[in-house]
């Protein structure tokens, strides 16, 4: 009333006259605007009692519901007339494809609303009537009609363009089936098991963003939701929306490889298949979120602009089906059986999971959903947790006692080695999961270390080293030669530095921890030479022999030499048996054989062997020169078994 009251003074401060008094009538009767005609009609009647002269702008308010009534009916026909053919209509052109069509019909829906919304309580109720009669047929249309779009205009996903936006890191690790010994006796190295790969999904490219629905077809979709929003029809348009766009979602997780799946039919799987399972889920659920439910809120903020309740409860009754999906073989996958080999794939969905949350929680406000996501993320960190501590305990405790016939690397060694370098590739995610305080220190060494200053994947992995140096410890008990005992446990023992001193296991455990490894490499390779090679060199020894270098008994000396001959010739059979694997180490080896028995022998020669060259049969005493032994060094530990049959003193 005040722009009215305002409006009045303005037109009759101009000037005074019947023109100036009917102009600001006719001001007034378009103020008012939207206003029922029974309100308009009762202001005249009130203005008019003061001056009869505005009595004559009834006609004003008949000309125009006369107008009004026109615009109606024309809107009504358009209306009725697409009812009329409806089955001729929908074999036609499609909406969106026949744009004066659909802005005719928009119009008259707009007609009809305008004209709803200026009717009182108390109109004329044949009008209402059909007003809101043609509404009911409209929505019908409009509703067939947002359907068929959201459905023609979908646009498929692109999985190829989506994994190849993914950049993977390949690493190889053996899964297996069975308990844990079977796993290490099948175990390989990465050269010789190439086949074998544990694959880490990669981060998908910031710059990956899809349209959902063709972006033409969005401008149609968003004009035919404001007139069902605007007309009361707003839980129509939800479940309509709601349910063509869960049916796209589903589609896309099968164009991912994600089934629909129960709990109790996840933990039936057999892990091959798990495996490629869990592989898929974990680039389902960066797609999902990353592409797919940010495409997903897009679509329904352009879609329903400016209604944010209908926005959220769109976004929401879309997603959430796919969201929970996800999140049931994740939880599936968590509260499932332990087992060492789950562990990389485990780690991949809590990271997956973790990295997307907070986008998650930022787009959903499903208080349940994010909850559930919150839920299942926590399940994973003990899934993973807890499968660490069963890897542990498996490496404690097992027992299997089937020797090395070569004294060679340890199938536990390489299993467990290649397991924690790819563990070392997981350290920020484990050592959130494995903070849990001084606990980590106990049963570590104490030794200079540093362990007070390790991450806690640092502390857990030497603890783990230290019960696999433990274990090996006990398994070289299994051989009743102390030589191939210390073979057995140098070739392990340099195995586990090599893997250390080569990988990002070095910057954990520390430059310190690979120094004593490496001593007590020397310690065993010290003590092989002592329990192998004692007896054949006491043979060398003077002791006992009788007399000084010109009248020892040619009877000891005999012996000697044959005793001498005796335990070389078995040695030689029985170490090239032996293996070493490492070039480096087995050379070191054969160097330190050397040393200590070719000098000794050549010494033994030059005293005592011109007491025996000159009589009969001396070559079945003095089979070998000093040259001809250090050849034969040459031969251990290649892992061929080898004989020297009735050889005799080579020529010098």
């Amino acid at each position: 009333m005040t722009t009215t009251t305002t409006s009045i003074a303005a037109a009759a401060g101009g000037g005074g006259g019947e023109d100036r008094v009917l102009a600001a009538a006719q001001h007034i009767v378009k103020s008012l605007g939207n206003t029922p005609k029974e309100v308009r009609e009762d202001m005249l009647l009130i203005f008019s009692s003061f001056d009869n002269r505005l009595s004559n702008l009834t006609s004003m308010i008949s000309d125009e519901s006369k107008a009004d009534d026109d615009r109606f009916e024309a809107a009504e026909k358009v209306i009725f007339r697409w009812e009329a053919n409806h089955d001729a209509m929908r074999s036609a052109v499609p909406w969106e494809e026949s744009p004066n069509e659909s802005a005719e019909y928009l119009l008259a829906v707009d007609e009809i609303l305008s004209l709803m919304e200026g009717l009182s309580v108390g109109s004329d109720h044949e009008i209402s009537d059909r007003a809101e009669n043609a509404i009911q047929i409209a929505m019908s249309r409009l509703e067939d009609e947002f359907r068929h779009i959201l459905i023609r205009n979908t646009v498929p996903l692109d999985s190829e363009r989506l994994y190849g936006s993914i950049r993977r890191v390949s690493l190889s690790f053996a899964s297996h089936d069975g308990d844990f010994a079977e796993g290490f006796e099948s175990f390989g190295e990465m050269d010789r098991d190439a086949g074998r790969f544990h694959e880490r999904g990669g981060s998908l490219g910031d710059d990956v963003c899809v349209d959902l629905i063709h972006p033409d077809a969005v401008v149609e979709l968003k004009e035919i939701a404001y007139r069902m929003v605007r007309s009361g029809y707003e839980k129509e348009c939800v479940q309509v929306y709601s349910s063509v766009r869960r049916d796209a979602l589903d589609e896309c997780l099968v164009i991912l490889g994600v089934e629909k799946l129960s709990i109790e039919e996840v933990q039936k799987i057999e892990w091959k298949l798990l495996d490629e399972k869990m592989k898929k889920w974990i680039h389902a659920v960066k797609i999902g979120v990353r592409v797919l439910l940010f495409g997903e809120r897009r679509l329904s903020d352009q879609i329903f602009e400016g209604t944010d309740e209908t926005r959220e409860i769109c976004f929401n009754e879309t997603t959430k089906g796919c969201i929970m999906q996800l999140l049931n073989f994740g939880e599936a996958v968590a509260i499932g059986k332990r087992s060492p080999e789950k562990l990389f794939r485990i780690l991949d969905m809590y990271d997956v999971l973790a990295d997307v949350y907070p986008d998650l929680e930022q787009m959903v406000s499903d208080e349940f959903v994010v909850a559930e996501a919150k839920g299942v993320l926590d399940g994973l960190g003990d899934a993973a947790r807890g499968t660490f501590a069963e890897f542990e305990n498996a490496v404690q405790g097992e027992a299997s006692k089937k020797p090395m016939l070569s004294g060679e690397i340890h199938p536990i060694s390489r299993y467990v080695m290649n397991y924690v370098r790819l563990l070392v590739d997981y350290s920020e995610t484990l050592n959130l999961l494995l903070d849990t305080g001084d606990d980590e220190l106990q049963g570590l060494p104490n030794d200079d270390l540093g362990i007070e200053s390790m991450s806690p994947i640092g502390r857990r992995l030497l603890l783990l080293i230290n019960n696999l140096e433990s274990n090996l410890g006990e398994k070289s008990k299994v051989y009743e030669d102390g030589a191939l005992q210390c073979v057995f446990m140098m070739n392990n023992i340099q195995y586990i530095v090599q893997k250390v001193k080569d990988s990002e296991l070095r910057k954990l455990l520390g430059d310190n921890w690979v120094r004593k490894r490496r001593g007590q490499v020397r310690q065993y390779a010290t003590g092989y030479l002592r329990a192998a090679w004692s007896k054949a060199l006491s043979c060398l020894k003077d002791e006992g022999i009788g007399g000084s270098t010109s009248n020892a008994s040619k009877m000891a000396l005999k012996e000697r030499f044959k005793n001498f001959n005796a335990n070389f010739e078995d040695l030689y059979r029985t170490q090239t048996a032996w293996k070493v694997p490492d070039a480096q180490l087995r050379e070191e080896l054969r160097i330190s054989i050397s040393e200590k028995v070719i000098p000794a022998y050549r010494s033994f020669m030059g005293r005592f062997g011109s007491q025996l060259e000159s009589g009969r049969h001396a070559g079945k005493y003095i089979k070998y020169t000093a040259d001809d032994l250090e050849s034969y060094v040459l031969d251990l530990f290649e892992g061929t078994p080898c004989v020297l049959h009735h050889l005799r003193r080579k020529s010098t």
